[in-house]
């Protein structure tokens, strides 16, 4: 049994934008079952938790798009796009599927998403960390989540601005499929 943490707008304090529930994804329809929620391991969500204290203070609020991911799911990607620098090999396991990754962007006070340069999913050259083309707002939108999300003990992949990890995230099992997945609050 895999034991995952529920994270809730009301409880975390955060934005929850499921991208893969609806159809405004790089499918183009919703992949996620309805009812689908936002869940970490216990070790992912207290970091998550310690970003939304550091967004907070900063003045910014964590919109997060997705995080466990089931792996039928990440079979969907993959047929779709079989780019490893965008998309993780299911035979090799996605840390999204390992429940110590998520996808999240950060809000204004207003509630509006920073510019990040690209929208979340964008799965292009514009959208890797390194860019030093893009306006300089952007870069520095950038810069302000990857310091709120390394402070609080994720780490970055260098193709996707929205994407953070555990530093160890590889050595976490699997969840599968077929597994029952307890999700506390």
């Amino acid at each position: 049994m895999s034991d995952l943490i529920e994270l809730t707008e009301a409880g975390d304090g955060i934005r929850i934008t499921l991208a893969y529930a609806t159809p405004d994804n790089l499918t183009g329809r919703a992949v996620y079952a309805p009812g689908a929620c936002c869940a970490l391991r216990p070790e992912a969500a207290r970091c998550l938790r310690r970003a939304v204290r550091a967004a907070r203070q900063s003045g910014h609020v964590l919109q997060v798009f997705d995080s466990y991911r089931p792996a039928a799911v990440q079979q969907i990607f993959w047929d779709l796009i079989s780019d490893p620098r965008y998309v993780a090999d299911p035979a090799q396991g996605s840390n999204h599927t390992r429940g110590v990754a998520v996808d999240l962007t950060l809000l204004d006070t207003h509630g509006v998403a920073l510019d990040m340069g690209t929208g979340f999913d964008a799965m292009c050259d514009q959208s890797h960390h390194d860019r030093d083309d893009l306006p300089v707002m952007v870069q520095r939108n950038r810069q302000l989540l990857l310091g709120i999300m390394l402070q609080a003990g994720f780490r970055s992949i260098p193709t996707e601005w929205w994407h953070y990890e555990l530093p160890d995230a590889a050595d976490y099992a699997l969840i599968p499929e077929d597994s029952k997945v307890r999700v506390q609050a």
